[in-house]
């Protein structure tokens, strides 16, 4: 009997091209939540490299107020802990398929902001970053900023766990992480080739078994995620 219960995720759909004042925009929704993404050109890149011919990426995350049940505050002064190590993981997952010196000397700064937040906020904001990198990326080449498209290969993310009963379910609606057993991230290319996994047993521990039931309904699912971004970057 598989211990699969679920392996393909909630409604997958990106929506691009609502902000025009970004070179690239998305709204990214699986299921229920929904983050906004642009990605902003800068014509600059970080003290640390200047002049050596390379460009930079990095991420922003953010939960708006009135994304979860409970109104939560603005971060103001500084980011928390939380907050922090997504936008790092966003950041570290784009700059993975990105060759920096066919970027030039530019950089591409990725706001995640959460509209509605009902599980895998981190992983919707990744594969919906990718999409609006994509946008930002044609607008450069159509200007003439850089010849070459940087993009290595296509991205993906989506959350994974282990229900009470034993069962691996993809892509996590609040309620279904809130009382798993085990909860996993996984960031994967279109091969098949793993960029970030992040898992945790939040109750029991989890068998081989259940570790490759997890890899499976990932991968099963991010194929999914795969052809969304297919569809609406043709």
């Amino acid at each position: 009997m598989s211990i699969i219960e679920r392996s393909t995720p909630r409604k997958v759909t990106f929506t691009p091209n609502i902000n025009p004042y970004a070179e690239g925009s998305v709204i990214a929704e699986f299921g229920n939540t929904k983050v906004h993404i642009t990605a902003i050109v800068e014509d600059s890149v970080p003290p640390w490299l200047k002049g050596k011919g390379q460009g930079w990426v990095t991420a922003e995350y953010n939960m708006l107020p009135g994304a979860t049940h409970t109104r939560s505050r603005r971060e103001r002064s500084k980011v928390g802990g939380r907050t922090y190590e997504i936008q790092r993981l966003i950041g570290r997952s784009l700059r993975a398929i990105v060759d920096l010196e066919k970027l030039g000397e530019v950089s591409i700064q990725v706001d995640c902001d959460v509209l509605v937040a009902d599980g895998g906020t981190r992983t919707t904001s990744i594969s919906g970053a990718y999409v609006a990198l994509n946008l930002a990326i044609k607008n450069l080449m159509e200007k003439g900023v850089i010849k070459e498209n940087p993009i290595k290969t296509q991205l993906g993310a989506i959350s994974v766990g282990v229900s009470k009963e034993g069962k691996v379910i993809a892509d996590l609606n609040y309620e279904e992480d809130s009382s798993c057993e085990t909860d996993m991230n996984i960031v994967m290319t279109r091969e098949g080739e793993f960029i970030e996994i992040q898992g945790t047993a939040e109750g029991n521990p989890f068998s081989k078994d259940h570790l490759a039931g997890l890899l499976e309904a990932a991968e099963s699912s991010l194929q999914v995620v795969f052809e969304a971004q297919d569809k609406v970057l043709a």
